[in-house]
């Protein structure tokens, strides 16, 4: 009892009293701190930017290990030749567009007779299937927008006709180049010739493109015996045989041979009592065209046969160096193309129409190039014919030819312009009618249409109120 009392005693002077001390506070300085505006994690904000030493250290692209699905759908390609056929297809019809009531059609005596001046006819069917053989009708032209194929008779038109016709009382033919502005109608000229020739049971021969006979994209061949060397291109008088034997078959079938020369080497089916329709029909083989078709031209200027019409458009391409070579590789030129030749022969009076015909070029401001010397040729004829100066040669100009002077000397110039006003009024009557022009028709849009359309160009007129509903 003694000895624990004693301990608790010692327990009681050895342990300090505990005495409760109130804690210190620190003042703390309390500094705000604002953050800058990032769209940056913070982590990426207080990430140093990487050091770019070469560009292998630039970021790559990361390369996908799929492939996106795609809807694969069958298309049926187009057959060889179908596109060239729709961009090259002549549409004669529109179904939707009203039929004009009081048009005349077409009759031999129309276009060549002043008072249908100033008209709108329109083709008989017949007709339009000769032309449609001959390929007269363009891509280029509003034939798809009205229910049938019409034009308006011209000035121009009846000059032409009237020159046509007096050939055929004088026996000598008219060697005309119809020239003019881009889209004056000088196409539409020659599709009228044509016209009136088929009318008027003339034959006609038309060479739609002269750059087709040029560009080299024609099977071409020499011809033996020639001096200089000429060449024949078989496939296109092949295909031009029949174009004629389409569009004059009715009067083909009416002449007979008349020539001494035995032609039945050029096929067994020849007797002697052929036709002219016989000839024409005979080649069947490319090799055999140009044989055929020089016998046939050279029937047609014997006398006693109808008149012949040769037409061609795309004058300038003839009278240039053509994309052919010779055997030697030396350019030939385009005069040494027999196709060529039969035409400058007949334009140029060395080949003779006893008969009375035409013979018509045009040229193009589409598709054409600058020649110096047909344009000096031209500009020298209708100088003379209007009674003006005539312009001289340039003497610093090395590329005259002489051949195409030649060739054009003896031709008649007539340029294709603008309309007049009333003519023009006519021909948007005719818009208007057929539901193709819309605004009201007075003597103040009149105008206005044949100011646009660069005084009266019939191509710029159309293009001013027609483009819009062609398709």
């Amino acid at each position: 009892m003694a000895s624990s009392a004693a301990a608790s005693s010692l327990r009681t002077l050895v342990r300090p009293s505990v005495v409760p001390v109130a804690p210190r506070i620190h003042p703390v300085l309390l500094i705000p701190r604002a953050a800058p505006f990032s769209t940056t994690t913070s982590f990426l904000a207080a990430a140093p930017p990487p050091t770019i030493k070469s560009r292998r250290d630039l970021p790559k692209k990361t390369k996908r290990t799929f492939k996106k699905k795609t809807n694969v759908v069958a298309v049926k390609k187009p057959n060889p030749g179908e596109r060239k056929a729709f961009r090259k297809r002549i549409q004669l019809s529109n179904n939707s567009a009203l039929p004009v009531e009081g048009i005349e059609d077409l009759s031999p005596a129309t276009l060549a007779d002043p008072a249908s001046k100033g008209k709108m006819v329109a083709l008989p069917d017949r007709v339009v299937d000769q032309l449609r053989s001959l390929e007269a009708f363009k891509t280029t032209q509003t034939w798809n927008l009205f229910r049938r194929p019409h034009f308006l008779v011209r000035d121009e038109t009846v000059e032409l006709m009237s020159r046509m016709a007096g050939s055929v009382d004088k026996r000598e033919a008219l060697k005309c180049v119809l020239t003019g502005t881009k889209l004056s109608g000088k196409s539409l000229a020659l599709l009228q010739a044509m016209a009136y020739g088929l009318m008027n049971e003339w034959v006609v021969l038309h060479i739609p493109e002269g750059q087709d006979l040029t560009n080299g994209n024609t099977e071409y061949s020499p011809i033996e015996g020639t001096e200089p060397m000429q060449f024949a291109q078989p496939v296109y008088c092949l295909k031009l045989l029949q174009n004629i034997y389409k569009a004059n078959k009715a009067l083909l079938e009416k002449l007979s041979l008349q020539q001494e020369q035995d032609w039945s080497r050029l096929s067994s089916q020849l007797k002697k009592d052929a036709t002219l329709a016989d000839l024409a029909l005979s080649a069947k083989e490319s090799e055999y065209a140009w044989p055929t078709l020089s016998a046939l031209w050279s029937e047609l200027t014997q006398p006693g046969r109808p008149p012949v019409l040769l037409a061609l458009d795309g004058l300038a391409h003839l009278n240039k160096i053509s994309e052919y070579h010779d055997p030697s590789f030396n350019q030939v030129h385009s005069h040494e193309l027999a196709l060529v030749r039969l035409f400058i022969d007949a334009l140029s009076s060395k080949t003779k129409l006893p008969n009375g015909g035409a013979v018509i070029a045009a040229t193009s401001d589409n598709n054409t190039h600058y020649h110096p010397s047909q344009e000096l040729v031209l500009s020298q004829l209708e100088a003379g014919q209007a009674g003006r100066e005539i312009p001289k040669p340039d003497p610093y100009e090395r590329k005259y030819d002489e051949r195409v002077y030649d060739a054009l000397k003896n031709s008649h110039v007539l340029r294709v312009g603008g309309v007049s006003k009333d003519e023009a009024r006519v021909l948007m009557e005719y818009w208007g009618a057929s539901g193709m022009l819309r605004s009201v028709l007075n003597s103040r849009s009149v105008a206005e249409k044949w100011a646009l359309g660069g005084h009266g160009i019939v191509g710029e007129m159309e293009r001013v109120s027609l483009m819009t509903m062609r398709m």
